[in-house]
């Protein structure tokens, strides 16, 4: 047995000019590093630079005082944040927090409304079968490509005719109709209510209303809940429509408030600062709505993993 190898060892030991095989898990040496596409990433960037550098603005120009607005660096912060408050609570006692308030109105109650009736048609669209639902559906979504200041007269001349403008219907009424709503709706009670449910529902001897509420509706919700936020945004920061329909300032909501300071602070310019933090303010809630809704999505995402 002396000079020969034993079988385990002949084939262990690898064939002359044979790489030997790599076992699995066996270091492979330093990975090489990714190439990073440089145009989309620049491109990225300079977009969040685009969106992000006005509101940095605002939130640095609302600190300074009068005298420091326009004679300081632009993006070095002040020391009046606090008094420039106390003297936009003060003004005409108190009236920006009645824009406010205003804006709330608008937006929660214009969001909610709008969402039940999206969730009715989307549901509706999807689920029953009649003549005429794609046209009507087409005719509907045409709607989406209209821009505001097409519907904005009309809208007025309609509310001058059952005479409501000047009143808080006359921003909430054009506000419950969303053409794009609807089609969100649509498309998510398409994706999240299986027909066999429904069918399975009606066999049961349920009705349709009990069907929708009790099964179609919790399916829905994060679709829901995703349509209330872009109605609410969409009816914070709307203008047109209230600055057409409302004369009395009490009524107005915080953008066309803020615009009727802005006005007469050409003539006034110590209103700026309060214009100015104005505008920060009203971005609070906007935060605030989205921190709160954002863990809806999350639990829809935790549940859909669980499930088969």
């Amino acid at each position: 047995m002396t000079g020969l190898a034993s079988p385990k060892l002949r084939e262990a030991a690898p064939a002359t000019g044979r790489t030997p095989a790599t076992t699995p898990g066996a270091s492979q040496g330093p990975p090489r590093p990714r190439r990073t596409a440089l145009l989309p990433t620049t491109a990225l960037v300079l977009g969040a630079l685009y969106c992000l550098l006005p509101a940095a603005w605002v939130l640095v120009a609302a600190t300074k005082a009068d005298d420091e607005l326009f004679s300081t660096f632009t993006f070095l912060p002040g020391s009046g944040l606090t008094d420039n408050i106390g003297e936009l609570t003060g003004y005409r006692d108190g009236i920006y927090w009645r824009w406010m308030a205003n804006s709330v109105l608008y937006a929660g109650l214009g969001g909610a409304l709008s969402t039940v009736v999206s969730a009715f048609a989307g549901y509706a669209l999807a689920v029953y079968r009649f003549r005429g639902r794609e046209a009507f559906f087409n005719i509907m979504l045409a709607g989406v490509l209209m821009p505001p200041v097409i519907l904005a007269v009309p809208q007025y001349l309609l509310m001058a005719e059952a005479d409501l403008t000047d009143t808080y219907a006359s921003v909430l009424l054009p506000l419950v109709l969303s053409p794009y709503g609807v089609y969100l709706g649509r498309i998510y009670a398409e994706a999240a209510v299986p027909m066999e449910l429904v069918e399975a529902g009606r066999m049961d001897g349920a009705g349709e209303w009990r069907i929708f509420l009790r099964i179609a509706v919790p399916m829905m919700a994060p679709g829901l809940v995703t349509i209330f936020l872009f109605q609410f945004v969409a009816i914070w920061n709307n203008f047109l429509l209230p600055f057409i329909m409302l004369g009395d300032d009490e009524k107005f909501p915080m953008t066309v408030g803020l615009f009727t300071l802005l006005k007469q602070g050409a003539s006034q310019p110590a209103l700026y600062t309060l214009v100015i933090t104005g505008a920060l303010l009203a971005i609070v809630p906007l935060i605030a709505l989205f921190l709160l809704i954002q863990r809806f999505w999350s639990l829809d995402l935790l549940s859909g993993a669980v499930k088969s």
